[in-house]
């Protein structure tokens, strides 16, 4: 993680959180825009968002590590980690214990 982006310490934990959960593949969620596209179209994206590192202060100004944008045969995608509490039904603080956080990949036109 380059931690000269992060604003501060609350950013750079939840950072770590984020990067963690995401490169685990850990609770993706697909839109049917997504899961419409071809299976090894829609394999490479899920590769490339638990792949990415191209953090930057105009995607991430925050340093949390939560939103992403990918480029894959010809599909702009983006996905998005949001965090929930235990009933995925009302947002959680991402520092929580209880915190379940959920990324949700997207094509650009369906946002």
């Amino acid at each position: 993680m380059d931690t000269s982006q992060v604003p501060n310490e609350t950013s750079a934990k939840i950072a770590r959180l984020n990067d963690a959960m995401r490169e685990n593949a850990h609770n993706y969620v697909a839109t049917r825009g997504i899961l419409a596209l071809d299976q090894e179209v829609v394999s490479d994206i899920f590769i490339a968002v638990q792949n990415f590192k191209d953090f930057d202060k105009d995607n991430d100004p925050y340093g949390e590590h939560d939103f992403g944008l990918v480029e894959i045969a010809g599909n702009k995608v983006f996905w998005k980690i949001d965090y929930y509490d235990e009933s995925l039904g009302y947002w959680c603080d991402p520092l929580s214990p209880e915190c379940h956080r959920v990324l949700t990949i997207l094509l650009a036109e369906e946002y």
